[in-house]
């Protein structure tokens, strides 16, 4: 009996690099016009290599970023790119098609919803308040929570104590099968993977189910129910 589903956050109920990307070249057209002599190219080449050293929720990349191309941070540019960026942050975070509809039904048939992201708290929370999804979900688990970020098992455990339910009624729903599907499975959540979300060209995802649109849920809890 299924009584409970966990999601990703990020490319599972959101297009997080989709996003991520909008955000990036709009801080970038903003320094671009006041000054920054690097070509829009260049530039987003720098700021990526700077999140894949220090993770794509890095607080200071555009002060990094300009000190290690101007040798300093010079605040009109720095401004620019921060109000490009949240300008276009707020206009291009959206649900994926029929997220919003899906949830609601899984409430009104009376599962718990809960949430599992690796993204820091307050920005994780940011997101599920601009999507108005702030009281769908309980628990949200982020990092802070645990001190792990998936796979490890911790996360999913903390969910499963909230949730008060077993492994074994419980799916989890995700985007990418190292982090989402391995953990889930560590500790014998069955899982579900959103290709919809797949940023990584995944061939072999290793679930127990695939979908390409997240409607696909309701179909998979009512036959895992019927049996």
């Amino acid at each position: 009996m299924i009584r409970a589903l966990i999601f990703d956050l990020d490319n599972t109920l959101t297009d997080f690099m989709k996003m991520k990307e909008a955000s990036i070249d709009a801080a970038i057209e903003g320094m671009v016009d006041m000054g920054l002599p690097l070509s829009p190219e260049d530039a987003k080449r720098r700021i990526y290599a700077i999140y894949e050293q220090e993770g794509i929720e890095y607080q200071l990349v555009f002060d990094r970023f300009l000190q290690e191309c101007m040798g300093r941070v010079p605040p009109e540019l720095l401004a620019a790119g921060i109000l490009g960026y949240r300008r276009a942050r707020d206009s291009s975070l959206i649900l994926y098609p029929h997220v919003r509809m899906t949830l609601l039904e899984l409430l009104r048939r009376g599962l718990g919803l809960a949430v599992i992201s690796d993204a820091p708290a307050v920005q994780a929370w940011q997101r599920l308040h601009q999507l108005a999804l702030q009281h769908v979900f309980r628990p949200v688990i982020t990092f802070e929570d645990t001190g792990e970020r998936k796979p490890s098992p911790k996360p999913f455990r903390r969910a499963l104590e909230a949730l008060s339910v077993t492994a074994d009624e419980v799916l989890m729903v995700g985007d990418w099968p190292a982090r989402d599907m391995l953990g889930a499975r560590g500790v014998g959540i069955r899982t579900v993977f959103a290709r919809y979300g797949d940023t990584f060209g995944t061939v072999e995802s290793g679930a127990d189910f695939e979908i390409d649109d997240i409607q696909e849920l309701l179909g998979i809890v009512e036959t895992l129910n019927r049996s």
